[in-house]
């Protein structure tokens, strides 16, 4: 009755190696790729000017890849600014541009945008900016013009956020 008892534990102890050896394959390439436009993605401290001045100094902006994982990618304030979130399109050598994009942060009670940004002038330069604690980030600038307010350009210029407690602000 020992005999089968043992026999039965070790087939069982057998069984349970075999599986924890087969449960950690990966399985296939476990490397997800990463998306067209992450190389620009990110967050973003900036300050935003007009022709009277500075609105606002150091508003947290996000850059961010689209579904369509193509040359086009977000900028979104996350309504922390002057309210901007649409899709512009980038080239590789880090230039922007978007030609009355709809305006996401401003709809109507429908849900619909009621207004358009037309960026100009967009530029992420890799390492030609500094952070508030003297690292060298990559620098972002454009141009907008909002479709409720035409006429009126409002500048954007700013640098990459960091992570690091002494460069928060």
């Amino acid at each position: 009755m020992n005999k089968l008892k043992n026999n039965i534990i070790k087939v069982l102890f057998g069984i349970l190696i075999m599986t924890s050896f087969s449960s950690c394959d990966e399985g296939g390439d476990p490397n997800p790729g990463g998306t067209t436009t992450e190389q620009f993605a990110g967050d973003w401290y900036i300050d935003i000017s007009d022709a009277s001045g500075i609105l606002a100094q150091h508003v947290h902006h996000y850059t961010y890849n689209t579904a369509a994982n193509d040359n086009t990618m977000w900028i979104d304030d996350h309504g922390d600014g002057y309210e901007i979130k649409c899709k512009m399109t980038i080239n590789s050598d880090g230039t922007f541009s978007a030609t009355a994009s709809p305006n996401l942060l401003d709809l109507d009670a429908t849900g619909k945008p009621q207004s358009t940004v037309t960026i100009t002038e967009g530029k992420i330069e890799k390492g030609a900016a500094e952070s508030k604690g003297g690292h060298k980030v990559d620098k972002i600038s454009f141009k907008a013009e909002f479709s409720y307010d035409p006429g009126t350009i409002i500048t954007y210029e700013g640098h990459k956020r960091t992570g690091f407690k002494e460069d928060e602000y």
